[in-house]
């Protein structure tokens, strides 16, 4: 069984002590690549430095978070565009190339004090994507109108992506699926006891629409809840599609497998 992750912040601190373990407990659960997303300035460093570690394996991406967009943000949305733009003239053939803006949204979950904010950055971002032809890798927390009124206006330009952590319901799957490429990433939220997951996407969601992701170290599947998340942890979320669509762990893998190669146009 191989299978991607396409979205874990292995550069954090919750895995300076025994991150080479954590790579190798990956492997040996069949996941093939590791994507990085940048949150700000400082982890563009350290999502660049995890990837040259574990060059074909591990992959960037840059961007700035929604929750780090405060007083600040224009200053760091230049020092991100600038390696941007470096790394994709110079670097073409280097495991150092970005393959996707990320990870870039919208959050408004816990305030909105930054809003108008938020909104300028995210669009400078998704202009960076038409620029680079590059995917996008979207966070969105009770921002869904907003950020699809925002897409909506270079949908015909952008290459696709991935809406991060899909939690929602049905009206919501379908909205975003009327992005055609663009992907819903899965995680841990699938297993928990409370979510309606199970339901909603094999009523709405197609196969080829879907990607996994752990988003670790945070969103832990069941029955792991509480511990901190890794790569090798998406086996649970595996398990828990398969039965849900009513197919088999390995069509689960190919297909999501297939969906990360149309979405970042990368051969792994």
């Amino acid at each position: 069984m191989n299978y991607i992750d396409t979205h874990c912040h292995l550069d954090g601190e919750e895995f300076k002590d025994d991150r080479d373990v954590v790579v190798q407990r990956a492997r040996e659960a069949g996941c093939q690549a590791i994507f990085l997303p940048a949150i700000d300035v400082a982890s563009c460093h350290t999502v660049l430095d995890t990837c040259s570690q574990y060059p074909g394996y591990c992959y960037p991406m840059l961007g700035l978070h929604p929750e780090e967009v405060r007083a600040d943000w224009r200053d760091q949305l230049l020092a991100i565009s600038n390696w941007l733009l470096a790394i994709s003239q110079q670097l073409k053939a280097n495991s150092q190339q970005p393959i996707a803006i990320g990870e870039v949204g919208l959050d408004y979950y816990w305030s909105r004090e930054f809003e108008e904010e938020q909104l300028q950055a995210f669009e400078e971002q998704v202009r960076w994507a038409v620029e680079l032809q590059l995917p996008l890798m979207i966070h969105c927390r009770k921002a869904q109108n907003e950020m699809v009124n925002l897409l909506k206006r270079y949908a015909d330009e952008l290459p696709g992506g991935v809406f991060h952590c899909f939690t929602g319901n049905e009206q919501e799957a379908r909205q975003l699926l009327e992005f055609p490429r663009f992907v819903l990433g899965i995680g841990g939220v699938l297993t928990f006891k409370k979510s309606h997951l199970p339901e909603v996407l094999p009523a709405c969601v197609p196969l080829h629409r879907i990607v996994l992701e752990t988003d670790a170290p945070y969103m832990s599947p069941v029955p792991l809840r509480g511990q901190r998340n890794e790569p090798a942890n998406i086996v649970h979320v595996i398990k828990r599609l398969a039965e849900a669509y009513g197919v088999s762990e390995q069509e689960i893998c190919r297909q999501t497998n297939e969906n990360v190669k149309k979405v970042f146009g990368i051969q792994i």
